[in-house]
């Protein structure tokens, strides 16, 4: 189901009462860009710490915005049945009095975006608006100080429109007369209402339904009754509730304590943090300890697949939709008919009819797919010895065969398997890192280094000293085939890293060493000679 601003405020209890009812929450996340290219380091690296890289994506996550957002709320019934409500969120940072919101577009993922059918107007006409708890409390500074004002261009041209009809036509109205002004979408009402009341005493304002707002002009003595009446939609506490949009849903997830299921979801934390909550932090440690307040139990089904791969000759595929197609198969499980059954309600059928991929709303759905179906494979083949596999294993069940993956969320190319955000990170288990000594092939540097070992394989490269550079690969065969074909190479010298032998601040360290050791023998051997008698 798509939801816009137009529709969202009227969903909000419902989508209350759901999320407080299900068994758990599938997310993801669609973004303007990726990685950023300032600075040219920033792309993410095999050298990366967990946190190095979250560095390089707090820089990522500051400049790009959330485009669209994927809730996907899974709700538990009789015999291990699922019914799914998948919900697309289309968002677009809040305009009302806060400074102006700056993003970038990568033009990849736009492209990306549009190859996918994504709905830019969605996107930029009816996103929900959203913000954190520092913008909200400026504007909540604002409307008490009563210096807030209209940032975007377009809700400027809006107020100038409004004003001009409402100034000509209040020449002539008498008192109670009203007027309509109509075609206002949902946040230019609340600006028009706000506009109007500061400018002229003489009126007052109503929102109706079908984005119309309503015109009434009054006595000053009236415009002071109804400024203190309860049916002000124009109090602070209600101005607040529309300018924060959807991050009135993310406090109720919060609030909800739900399982959070995504699939190389560390991105959309990230955006989650900065975007609803509070700038993200410098401190990776601070950020870790955040999110987990936030939502203390997170499932990364691209961790959990991967471990299935390796431990239970899961067949191996990349992308999200390959993964729930290989466990929806018979071939995978065949002795064990009793996984869950997984029913999306009839008003977010569209999922059930057609694939789309990379639609937030769409994939939300998948990740909760695949965590179930996983986690059923893991009870069932823990069981099956024992045959106590029940026909209707609850989800506190699948969380027990799950144990082992929970809060420990995919890395991708880094110094870490995963990020535990409930423990200490676990490094990676990359093959060993390779050294290249370059001879007769002066001013190389990384790229270069890259470009020639490419068509060969993939390493991430880093200089070492001034004809030296280190290679990190996370494939054991790519190691091998270098060590191989570069074995007699004129001018590249690819060795096994030794940090004894190749380490710049060891070898400094040797010199400085022999070099004392050396003054030292000097001066014993000078300071023992026997002394000439005259």
């Amino acid at each position: 189901m798509d939801v816009g601003a137009a529709r969202f405020g009227r969903l909000l209890p419902g989508l209350r009462d759901r999320v407080r009812s299900a068994a758990f929450l599938g997310l993801d996340m669609e973004f303007t860009g990726l990685h950023s290219a300032v600075p040219q380091n920033n792309q993410p690296s095999l050298f990366d710490s967990p946190a190095e890289r979250y560095l390089k994506v707090r820089q990522s996550v500051q400049c790009f915005t959330v485009t669209q957002l994927g809730l996907a709320i899974f709700t538990k019934e009789n015999s291990n049945k699922y019914v799914v409500h998948s919900y697309n969120f289309f968002l677009f940072p809040s305009t009302l009095g806060v400074t102006d919101v700056e993003f970038t577009l990568s033009a990849s993922s736009i492209q990306f975006l549009s190859h996918h059918g994504f709905d830019f107007n969605k996107f930029l006409k009816d996103g929900i608006p959203y913000m954190n708890e520092v913008q909200e409390e400026s504007l909540s500074q604002r409307l008490s100080e009563g210096s807030w004002r209209v940032c975007s261009a377009v809700g400027r041209n809006v107020m100038k429109k409004a004003i001009d009809e409402v100034t000509r036509w209040i020449v002539a109205a008498e008192e109670g007369e009203t007027m309509t002004l109509k075609d206002l979408s949902g946040s230019h009402m609340l600006e028009v209402q706000l506009v109007l009341r500061q400018a002229l005493q003489n009126v007052w304002t109503q929102p109706l339904e079908d984005s119309e707002v309503v015109v009434k002009k009054v006595s000053l003595q009236q415009r002071r009754l109804l400024e203190n009446s309860s049916y002000d939609y124009c109090r602070k506490e209600l101005i607040l509730t529309s300018a924060r949009g959807f991050t009135n849903l993310f406090q109720i997830l919060v609030e909800a304590k739900k399982p959070l299921v995504g699939h190389n979801m560390f991105m959309d934390l990230c955006h989650l943090h900065d975007k609803f909550y509070k700038p993200l932090p410098e401190s990776y440690e601070e950020f870790k300890r955040n999110i987990h307040n936030l939502f203390p139990v997170l499932i990364d089904t691209k961790t959990v697949t991967k471990s299935i791969w390796r431990n239970h000759r899961f067949p191996r595929v990349s992308t999200l939709l390959e993964v729930y197609e290989v466990l929806c198969s018979n071939n995978l499980n065949p002795t064990d008919p009793t996984g869950p059954v997984i029913t999306l309600a009839s008003d977010c059928s569209r999922y059930a009819e057609k694939k789309s991929p990379h639609e937030a709303g769409y994939d939300a759905f998948l990740c909760g797919s695949v965590l179930l179906k996983s986690a059923h494979l893991l009870l069932h083949r823990v069981t099956k010895c024992s045959d106590t596999v029940e026909a209707d294993p609850s989800f506190s069940q699948y969380l027990t065969a799950l144990a082992e993956y929970l809060n420990k969320v995919n890395f991708i190319r880094g110094g870490a398997s995963s990020i535990n955000f409930s423990g200490e990170d676990v490094p990676s288990q990359h093959p060993p890192p390779l050294v290249v000594r370059v001879r007769g092939w002066p001013q190389m540097n990384e790229r270069q280094i890259y470009q020639e070992l490419k068509a060969l394989c993939r390493f991430d490269v880093r200089r070492l000293s001034e004809n030296q550079f280190i290679l990190l690969s996370n494939k054991f065969k790519h190691v091998r085939r270098v060590l191989r074909n570069y074995k007699h190479h004129p001018h590249l010298q690819i060795s096994v890293y030794r940090h004894w032998r190749h380490s710049p601040r060891v070898n400094c360290l040797l010199q400085v060493s022999g070099i004392v050791a050396l003054w030292s023998l000097l001066a014993f051997v000078l300071g023992g000679r026997p002394c000439c008698s005259s």
